[in-house]
């Protein structure tokens, strides 16, 4: 803002000077008639443009109608200088005299808010730039005043190269034609987004609108009479009232935000009070959507601990995009982000005041952000004990599998083959002896299934000898080179070993089974009273922790303890699973 506006007051002297001149210049033209008329109309329009344009640019200086304005402006007083004595200056005039209305044009399709919101409204702008800075000058190497413009007391077009009524015709013709086809298609752009704006932009926008429908009503008319009839005093009327519709919309603007500044006032006002009275769950909502005047309006809350957006129900959320048909303003607190305000495109022209409504509600957004974590928290316990209590089930149903087939057959052919033995042991030692050997074996192997079992529900060397011998031991078994980084020196507490035991033991599993990594680091130490775990691997990456029930069991044994688990896997960049669990 503060490198703006010694711009703006440069411009604003500029205008102030070009407007003088061209004053003078209107005045004293000897070809013009009721020239105090034209001096005072040319100012009126031009300075007109250029102060609204400059006021609307300081106010908003993200959107461009007051850029387009002002240009506006001081492409009609360009066009003034046509009036001069001066073949120099009367010649320029001549050849630029077109270009504001491609700049009106442009900010009438722009407007409110700025921007050209469809190809075909970009397109328009395009061809109608590329007519008055392109194809217009060339009609005049073959414009002779005299005898083209009835106006015996114009000065020389220097320019002129050569009278030829064939081209000249053939080219205005179309030129004509090309300006129709614009000046319609500007018509039926404006009458459509007249008709698809929402309620307070029409509200506040209509006069606008209306001119601008006018002024392309008019410049049909003048379009369509140039192709049928030279008489220059009916074109010079048809001007005339054309540009009557043309000064009236900067004013007409300036009193649009005018009225929607008192309205946000007002707005604002409200707010504040509403706001006083702590409003309820959805009371907030609404008294933002009565101060931005947008019933669509929605608000989502940002958690930094799951690093999304929810909505205030808690339930995780994704930020409209562009495309979407809807606009999103930040709002932050203490620089930190806190909310998002989802409103209308419309409002843009106002973000602004769409910042300055997110501000004042800063402190209720806040606590309904509290709100929405509670509930969202709430959420994700609820169904990470519906997923503990599934995988609680499968393992159970897992283990009964395990014992049957594993450990229980096995004692079952023991049991057997001690029963053979026993039977034999007279009549034949050395049968007996073997089968007794066979079921030593059998009991050995018995054995450790009942160990490896054990050590998936609970390992007894991380009892016995705590987590950092526990690490150790897991590193030494994995089929793929594993280098420890920092482990604690100290026992933790229970739950916290138990979690982080496993979390290295699953993740080290999945190295192995889909990694394809040459080698796998470790590590656990601490950071702001949590437990950081982290297992990093340089495989080929691409692990979804959504589509396993390994990662995301780890990720529910880790919510009952409120802790967190995240998942970096870009394909081809290999994994790293990193465990926060607190730890007091």
């Amino acid at each position: 803002m503060t490198s703006l506006r010694p711009a703006l007051y440069g411009l604003a002297a500029l205008a102030l000077l070009f407007g003088l001149i061209d004053f003078g210049l209107v005045l004293t033209s000897d070809f013009l008639s009721v020239r105090g008329v034209w001096a005072s109309a040319g100012l009126l329009v031009g300075w007109g443009f250029i102060g609204v344009g400059l006021f609307a640019w300081w106010r908003r200086p993200d959107n461009r109608v007051g850029m387009l304005m002002a240009a506006t402006g001081f492409a009609w007083l360009l066009s003034l200088v046509g009036a001069s004595d001066s073949e120099l200056l009367f010649t320029i005039g001549q050849a630029t005299s077109s270009i504001f209305f491609a700049t009106a044009i442009h900010m009438l399709l722009a407007a409110p808010d700025g921007w050209l919101h469809t190809r075909i409204e970009r397109r328009i702008v395009a061809v109608g730039y590329l007519v008055v800075i392109v194809l217009v000058p060339p009609l005049y190497l073959f414009v002779d005043p005299a005898r083209d413009l009835d106006c015996r007391e114009c000065p020389d077009n220097l320019l002129f190269v050569a009278r030829d009524e064939t081209v000249l015709n053939a080219f205005g013709a179309i030129l004509n034609v090309i300006g129709i086809t614009i000046v319609v298609a500007v018509l039926l752009s404006l009458v459509r987004r007249w008709r698809r704006a929402p309620a307070p932009e029409r509200r506040l926008y209509a006069a606008v609108y209306a001119c601008g429908i006018a002024l392309m009503l008019a410049l049909i008319g003048l379009f369509a009479l140039q192709s049928v009839s030279n008489d220059s005093d009916a074109l010079d009327v048809l001007f005339a009232v054309a540009i009557a519709p043309l000064a009236l919309i900067p004013y007409l603007y300036l009193a649009a935000l005018v009225r929607a500044r008192v309205l946000e006032g007002g707005a604002m006002g409200e707010l504040v009070a509403r706001l006083g009275e702590a409003p309820r769950a959805g009371e907030l909502r609404d008294a933002l959507a009565g101060a931005l005047n947008d019933p669509s309006l929605e608000l989502f809350y940002w958690l930094p601990a799951e690093r999304g957006w929810v909505d205030p129900d808690g339930h995780r959320v994704e930020l409209p995009g562009e495309g979407s048909g809807r606009a999103v303003t930040g709002v932050e607190r203490d620089g930190e982000r806190l909310a998002a305000i989802v409103h209308d495109p419309s409002l843009l022209a106002a973000r602004a005041h769409v910042r300055a409504v997110g501000a004042v509600a800063s402190l209720a957004l806040e606590n309904e952000r509290l709100d929405a974590e509670l509930r969202c928290k709430v959420d994700d316990l609820r169904a990470s004990r519906e997923r503990m209590l599934r995988i609680g089930l499968e393992e159970r149903r897992r283990l009964e599998r395990d014992l049957h087939d594993g450990a229980q057959q096995r004692l079952v052919s023991l049991a057997l083959n001690l029963r053979l033995a026993r039977g034999r042991l007279r009549d034949d030692p050395d049968a007996a002896d073997r089968l007794l050997a066979g079921a030593s074996e059998e009991l050995e192997a018995a054995l450790e299934e009942l160990r490896e079992l054990a050590r998936g529900i609970h390992p007894a060397l991380l009892s016995d000898r705590g987590l950092e011998t526990a690490l150790e031991t897991l590193a030494h078994r994995a089929p793929v080179p594993v280098r420890l980084g920092e482990l604690p020196d100290e026992r933790l507490p229970e739950a916290v070993e138990l979690a982080a035991y496993f979390v290295v033991s699953e993740a080290l599993t999945n190295v192995a089974k889909y990694a394809a990594a040459s080698e796998a680091t470790v590590s656990v130490g601490r950071d702001d009273g949590r437990i950081v775990v982290e297992v990093a691997d340089d495989g080929v990456g691409g692990a979804d922790p959504e589509r396993g029930t390994g990662l995301r069991g780890l990720a529910d044994r880790l919510a009952v303890l409120e802790g967190r688990l995240e998942v970096d896997s870009e394909r081809g960049h290999g994994t790293t699973v990193r465990a926060r669990i607190p730890c007091g």
